[in-house]
């Protein structure tokens, strides 16, 4: 690991002197680079202990890449805007990771502010991309790229905005909105990921005929949306909407093969248990709205609301807790829908109704609709953006 010379900032990867001269998206050399990137991580014994390390290994392999190659094609001639500026959260360990990678895509440069919190993905992630990059085939990517570690320190934000010619924010929008008093060249663009809330829709008619081989598949489903990351994805469900006639046999069913799943799968430390109850306690004080409250243990928490209201998006679950609502047909949810919305995941239900009820009803929130299994499935078309196009810019040929 590098210092800079004012030994405020820690270079995990690269080193301050950066080529910002872009290459075209999806160049040869990056995609391969990519590839050996994926087997590479594969091959880490750690990787059965984090299954996000083993998500984004799949994510960068070569077949993956060549599919999202294709979609890019559009016959335009394109080149990289230079240097990508990217400051990630630290609650999501790999998010720092497919950020670069969206931006080496494009044909960037690229500097990656990782998470300040020490996370072992980070260090297998950045490790490996170290050792590649010292690889002679590689030494033209190696010039373009660093990843950063520094304490936060408006001097050095504002540095790193004040030369790149694209920034990339991921975080909540008190973060965002500190970032952007730093300007950044009159040419560059910025990207933000800021907060969303996302939500699950459960067709209680679908779950009544489902039998229990598929019942115990869609519970482990919804338990890779919801617990992989405690909820801490933008894109992990927070409000479960049962869609059709009341039914608590139904709902019974299904949260009771999800407990099994998560009584095998997930531990919850001590101190995320405190936080998780008082978020309860919380909830049931200063809301008016809950109906019920099913505990299931410290695994699973089940809060009912009366109605849904336009504030539902700060009811937000972590480490488990799911609120509820009875839903007799989806247009009744219409009115709660802001650009907040980010992934409806569903099961159940048409994804063709699904789409009509966003466009029907006008709808400025809900960018994903994926089925349950697939909320955390991050891809070059994310919060409404086409990432890929956005980072890079169009050479007019006529």
């Amino acid at each position: 690991m590098l210092m800079s010379r004012d030994k405020k900032i820690f270079y995990l990867v690269g080193q301050e002197n950066i080529n910002k001269n872009p290459l075209p998206p999806f160049d040869k050399i990056i995609c391969e680079f990519l590839n050996d990137l994926s087997n590479k991580i594969d091959k880490f014994k750690e990787i059965l202990k984090y299954p996000d390390l083993k998500s984004f290994s799949f994510w960068c392999r070569k077949a993956n890449i060549a599919k999202y190659k294709k979609e890019f094609e559009d016959g335009k001639v394109r080149m990289g805007l230079g240097l990508a500026f990217h400051i990630t959260p630290s609650n999501v360990p790999t998010n720092f990771a497919y950020s670069f990678v969206f931006g080496l895509l494009a044909g960037n440069a690229n500097i990656v502010r990782v998470p300040s919190t020490d996370h072992p993905q980070v260090e297998i992630i950045c490790k490996t991309i170290k050792n590649l990059l010292n690889i002679k085939k590689y030494s033209k990517i190696k010039k373009m790229n660093a990843f950063i570690k520094y304490e936060k320190n408006d001097e050095i934000t504002k540095k790193f905005s004040s030369i790149c010619d694209a920034r990339i924010i991921w975080g909540g929008d008190t973060s965002i909105r500190e970032i952007r008093q730093f300007p950044i060249p009159e040419r560059s663009i910025e990207i933000n990921f800021a907060d969303k809330y996302s939500f699950c829709i459960l067709n209680s008619n679908s779950l009544e005929k489902i039998k229990k081989k598929e019942l115990k598949n869609l519970a482990e489903k919804f338990f890779n949306d919801a617990y992989l990351l405690d909820q801490n994805a933008c894109s992990s469900p927070h409000l479960i909407v049962w869609l059709g006639k009341s039914n608590e046999k139904i709902k019974k069913v299904f949260w009771n093969e999800v407990h099994e799943t998560v009584k095998r799968k997930y531990e919850l430390a001590t101190i995320n248990v405190v936080k998780k109850y008082n978020n309860l306690l919380k909830d049931v004080i200063e809301t008016n709205n809950i109906k019920d409250v099913k505990r299931y243990g410290n695994d699973l928490y089940r809060v009912s609301v009366q109605k849904i209201k336009s504030d539902i998006e700060k009811r937000r679950g972590a480490f488990g807790t799911f609120y509820e609502y009875d839903c007799g047909k989806i247009d009744d949810i219409s009115k709660i829908v802001s650009s907040k919305f980010q992934t409806l995941t569903y099961y159940g239900i048409e994804k063709s109704k699904i789409l009509d009820f966003v466009v029907n009803n006008r709808l400025k929130g809900i960018d994903r609709i994926v089925p349950v299994g697939r909320a955390l499935d991050i891809d070059v078309i994310w919060d409404g953006f086409d990432i890929e196009k956005n980072l890079s810019r169009i050479i007019d040929v006529k």
